[in-house]
């Protein structure tokens, strides 16, 4: 059998609606929300605080990227690390799944330069 690329070889991707165990869907789902792709390109750079991702994304509020980082956390895609003392000191570091998500995002890039070269057509 020929795989192409787009259509998985896999029972879930014989759906005929979205369903909530489709990996294209947690994948979605993960990366909800604007903001949400710069805030894992800031994590894929390394380990940062809270005060590192506001310095390095200023127009984002401190509400969004709190919410943000918390929905990240759900997902499984980042992991937070509450040190001890004062003032308490919280970073903020991408999973191993998280770091899989770096080629993604270098896909969905280079489909939208590509889309952007090109006109679009009815």
């Amino acid at each position: 059998m020929i795989r192409r690329p787009g259509l998985p070889d896999d029972p879930r991707a014989a759906v005929a609606e979205p369903t909530p165990s489709c990996p294209v869907e947690i994948a979605l789902a993960a990366l909800r929300g604007r903001w949400t792709t710069l805030v894992v390109r800031e994590l894929l750079r390394g380990e940062r605080t809270f005060t590192e991702l506001a310095q390095a994304l200023p127009a984002l509020s401190d509400k969004v990227l709190s919410d943000r980082l918390a929905q990240l956390a759900r997902s499984g895609v980042l992991v937070r690390d509450r040190r001890p003392g004062w003032p308490p000191r919280t970073s903020y570091r991408l999973t191993p799944q998280g770091h899989r998500l770096g080629p993604v995002l270098q896909a969905l890039w280079d489909w939208g330069a590509e889309g952007m070269a090109a006109p679009i057509s009815d």
